[in-house]
């Protein structure tokens, strides 16, 4: 397939157009104009080049690239060797941020609530970024920790009384803590995300909403392997997902 096309191919899929975000989406290095054989993995991080390269890969593609607003401009260090071995391979780099969270089909927040087994009942925005769960019978919050630490097999934080009741669960992958504002305005009972802050516990203590942070790594590895896989399946890309662990 050739680069330009499975650029274009993905912006419209992603309706990157729709999204004001922190990084470029879509192509963020350029490699050879052919792709045949696509890796996919949640970070670009030497680890993740390494093992593209072994894989004999055309090109990466990530949730989490580079360019991010706000870093230093320079090529130099980390941000040196990771280039210079892409452009040395002539690998490209693609990367998709907001659009591959808030995916209808594809998206992290949908594939992780595919993975834990919660029904979407409907969004607390129209951004599509925070989905919520009515789940079909009332568990502790213990035990809803328990039930997400076997599914992303890691040991999740808990913030609330583990034995209270929850039935409703809203959530955002990676570093959306703050979201929770929105779970709280909405009653919802627990509200999950990647990460916590400070401030977190505090709005746990004084509101209804307790809170689980599952890993920011974690929670978002699944759209970026649905993405590979609708490649696969729609374009015949051969697609290998590299899961570099992170216990971030």
């Amino acid at each position: 397939m050739e680069l330009n096309r499975l650029v274009n191919e993905l912006a419209n899929f992603l309706q990157v157009n729709r999204f004001q975000d922190y990084c470029p989406n879509g192509l963020q290095v350029e490699g050879r104009p052919e792709v045949r054989r696509i890796v996919t993995g949640v970070t670009a991080s030497q680890a993740l080049i390494e093992a593209a390269i072994a894989a004999d890969a055309d090109a990466i593609m990530v949730h989490h690239g580079y360019f991010w607003r706000g870093e230093p401009a320079e090529v130099t260090g980390m941000k040196r060797k990771r280039l210079k071995q892409l452009l040395t391979h002539d690998i490209s780099l693609l990367a998709y941020h907001l659009p591959l969270d808030a995916h209808p089909e594809v998206g992290n927040n949908v594939q992780l609530g595919k993975v834990l087994g919660w029904p979407l009942t409907r969004y607390l925005d129209d951004k599509y970024m925070l989905p919520l769960a009515e789940l079909s019978h009332a568990v502790t919050l213990q035990q809803l920790g328990q039930h997400v630490s076997s599914k992303l097999n890691r040991q999740v934080q808990l913030l609330g009384e583990p034995d209270r009741p929850v039935r409703s669960v809203a959530w955002c992958t990676g570093a959306a803590q703050s979201y929770i504002q929105q779970a709280v305005a909405a009653n919802v009972d627990v509200f999950l995300s990647g990460e916590v802050s400070e401030q977190t516990w505090h709005t746990v203590c004084e509101t209804n909403t307790a809170y689980i942070a599952a890993g920011h790594h974690a929670t978002e590895r699944y759209g970026i392997q649905a993405l590979g896989q609708w490649l696969a399946e729609n374009h015949g890309l051969e697609h290998i997902y590299i899961e570099v662990d992170n216990p971030i």
